[in-house]
């Protein structure tokens, strides 16, 4: 019969197989497809399954750090905004400082410049009058001396000498102060 069988099976197109090797061939077909749809199939989709998860979880993190990158990094500019406003204002109260102090020195040495020039006034004045009443006497002793010798007798009377002294003295302030006046 195997013989009969191929022989009738000689005159088919080589191409096309054989009908019991086709049922074969879809009988073995069917069960690798089942075994492959059962087993490997579910293992197949459940690791697309994580792969797709953790492709489009990735990039929802990724764009979730994005945002918070995005958030951090706003906060850090106002934080760095208000710092510098911070620095600026602190700058000009300094030179507002600065200023008064400077204005408060320069005041407080005015004041001091004056006091000491009022101090050396008093002094000049004070050593002034000194040395006018010292060289009053000087100038009316010589004077007194001089009046003597040109009149040849000794004028010792005091009131006299005093009051000689002091109209002496008081034509050459007069003198002093029309010549100064003049010029």
């Amino acid at each position: 019969m195997l013989s009969t069988f191929l022989a009738e099976e000689a005159p088919q197109n080589p191409l096309l197989p054989s009908t019991p090797e086709l049922i074969i061939g879809l009988i073995a077909f069917f069960i690798v497809f089942g075994v492959l749809g059962k087993k490997l199939l579910p293992n197949i989709q459940k690791t697309l399954e994580e792969r797709r998860d953790a492709i489009e979880g990735g990039l929802e993190r990724a764009a979730e750090a994005q945002a918070e990158a995005t958030r951090t990094l706003e906060e850090y500019k106002a934080q760095l905004a208000e710092a510098r406003h911070e620095a600026a204002r602190i700058t000009e109260h300094a030179r507002e400082q600065g200023s008064m102090i400077i204005a408060e020195a320069r005041e407080e040495a005015q004041r001091q410049a004056a006091v000491t020039v009022a101090h050396a006034q008093a002094e000049i004045e004070r050593t002034r009058g000194q040395v006018t009443t010292a060289l009053r006497h000087d100038i009316g002793r010589i004077s007194l001396d001089l009046a003597g010798k040109v009149v040849g007798e000794s004028l010792e009377d005091s009131a006299r000498q005093s009051r000689t002294i002091d109209r002496f003295l008081d034509e050459l302030e007069a003198k002093a102060a029309e010549s100064a006046g003049a010029k």
